[in-house]
């Protein structure tokens, strides 16, 4: 005889899994990415809501695995593109982040069973944390945050000068959650109207939408005010964009590159630029190791006559430069089993006047790509990363600001180090006024990987309140306002050059924003009350389950 129960489960797993994997797949379509190159933001405000219902309509047995497949789907989705890189990086990013999503949904379960009727607001304040603890380890990653799919709705944003990225999460979640709640209760009870489930929740209804109408206020009128500043000074920065295939390498490449490059900053030069601004690795020759150890002759040449260009500039060059050093100082450079005795920092090069006056170390370095700190814990991943051609690059840990002769203060995270609220709000907190982003997303293949990029960097303009330049290899060159706005955008993957006239607002004049003087504040709030609700709520069901069984021995 056929178990109908059973038959009756498995239909029910079958669907609650179609529904992670579709729900999956919609949220993917709110950022850039395989449907739309800039994302469908709007559709985030909705997008989890199926999640959340699942997750309180499954069995806790379930709910770790739901959650790592929820991980893993929607980041095979979302970043689709890092099957470019390598194919291992395909596989790691989505196993980690359904690592991280198989502990969030107990959790967040956790959440929903232990206050029931207002569940729903820990569950909010749950994932805001998670979005948080997400990107602040080792293989930290902020792509996918929630609120950055509103990266183009600057009105409902603004407030991330105050709150950072964290409070728009919690307006984005926070309805997500309740109506779960109240498509569960549907579910179980068909004359439970949304009428009634409004009305019996109407204080935190009101309250959210208080709050929500609060933050689209204080977004356009800050959007009027930012706009109406005038900046202390307008510095123009030349952008050269001379996409090159970032996956070819040897002397022929670095020295056709350079030539390239070469020949748009001179024609730069009659356009009367403050600046020039190269990407990432431009030229990726290291000054610093073939200054002090030449080895072949013909690269050596090149990094001298590199060197001599530089220098010759009328006007500073910034670019991204490899720099190697001696790893081991006891070691000659060159060991006796052939291998250099050398390590290498992802750098910056300032040249101006005549010299390199300054560098500076990228310190948020890319996970298992660019750094791997646990070689001895497992050397297995190790030695596999390793045979997959990924070399490591040492950690910088200096917030440098770059001064001009004019007076211009800035500071240049290096690729993904612009996703990072923390980093950059540290940089202008040091002094600089202007954040000039150099980066290298063109082994993407992918228009879509580089506007996810650029929609967390929109956030740290209006965090800190600081103008951003953009200088890639082949997108997104552009700037953000202070107000989030992207101005002029060059064609991705185009070879070309391009003036821009920065605004720049000096810490002087304007000061710090909240956000830059309490650096994710808001974050660590959501973490700790998490905790305290999550903690006290568990306690006080394990006095009343031990009160009930003393009460019933009795």
């Amino acid at each position: 005889m056929v178990d109908l129960h059973a038959r009756r489960s498995l239909r029910t797993v079958c669907s609650e899994v179609l529904v992670l994997v579709v729900s999956a797949f919609v949220h993917s379509i709110a950022f850039p990415g395989l449907v739309s190159a800039h994302g469908v933001g709007f559709i985030a405000f909705v997008s989890l809501i199926p999640v959340f219902l699942v997750i309180r309509n499954t069995t806790w047995k379930l709910t770790p695995v739901y959650g790592f497949l929820y991980g893993f789907m929607f980041y095979l989705f979302f970043n689709y593109w890092l099957k470019t890189f390598h194919p291992l990086a395909i596989l790691i990013v989505p196993i980690i982040k359904g690592g991280e999503m198989l502990m969030l949904f107990p959790i967040l379960k956790a959440a929903q069973k232990l206050f029931r009727k207002y569940g729903y607001l820990v569950e909010s304040l749950v994932y805001v944390a998670y979005s948080y603890l997400s990107q602040d380890w080792f293989a930290g990653y902020p792509y996918g945050t929630l609120g950055s799919a509103l990266y183009q709705y600057l009105p409902l944003i603004q407030s991330s000068e105050i709150f950072g990225i964290w409070g728009v999460n919690l307006l984005m979640v926070l309805p997500q959650t309740f109506l779960a709640y109240h498509g569960h209760a549907y579910l179980k009870d068909r004359s439970v109207s949304f009428t009634s489930t409004l009305r019996s929740h109407r204080l935190v209804v009101i309250a959210y939408l208080i709050l929500f109408v609060a933050n689209l206020i204080f977004g356009l009128f800050s959007i009027s005010y930012w706009r109406g500043q005038e900046p202390e000074k307008t510095w123009r920065v030349a952008t050269i964009q001379h996409s090159a295939d970032t996956w070819k390498g040897g002397y022929a490449t670095y020295k056709n590159n350079f030539n390239n490059l070469r020949k748009m900053s001179l024609e730069v030069l009659g356009s009367d630029p403050d600046i020039i601004l190269w990407s990432e690795t431009a030229f990726v020759p290291s000054v610093a190791w073939h200054e002090n150890y030449p080895s072949d002759p013909a690269t050596s040449a090149l990094v001298e006559e590199f060197v001599s260009f530089g220098k010759s500039l009328p006007i500073p060059l910034v670019t991204g430069n490899p720099e190697g050093v001696i790893d081991d100082p006891d070691l000659p450079p060159l060991l006796s089993d052939g291998s250099w005795n050398r390590k290498d920092y992802n750098t910056v090069i300032f040249f101006e006047d005549g010299k390199i006056k300054n560098t500076y170390r990228k310190q948020h370095l890319v996970p298992f790509t660019e750094h791997f700190p646990y070689e001895k814990q497992m050397p297995w991943l190790y030695n596999l990363l390793l045979a997959n051609d990924y070399n490591w690059w040492e950690k910088g840990h200096e917030s440098v600001v770059f001064e001009t002769e004019e007076g211009v203060r800035f500071s240049t995270p290096i690729c993904f180090e612009d996703v990072f609220g923390y980093l950059n709000a540290g940089f202008v907190a040091s002094g600089a006024d202007v954040i000039v982003n150099m980066t290298n997303d063109g082994w993407s293949k992918a228009v879509s990987a580089e506007v996810q990029h650029l929609g967390l960097a929109v956030f740290r303009s209006i965090e800190n309140r600081r103008t951003t330049v953009r200088g890639t290899n082949s997108g997104m060159t552009c700037v953000i306002d202070v107000t989030g706005k992207i101005v002029d955008p060059m064609e991705p993957f185009k070879v070309g050059w391009h003036i821009y006239d920065v605004p720049v607002f000096t810490g002087e004049v304007h000061g710090l924003t909240f956000y830059t003087r309490y650096v994710d504040w808001f974050a660590f709030l959501s973490i700790y009350l998490s905790l305290i609700l999550l903690a006290g709520a568990s306690l006080y069901h394990l006095y009343l389950f031990f009160s009930r069984r003393k009460h019933t021995s009795s």
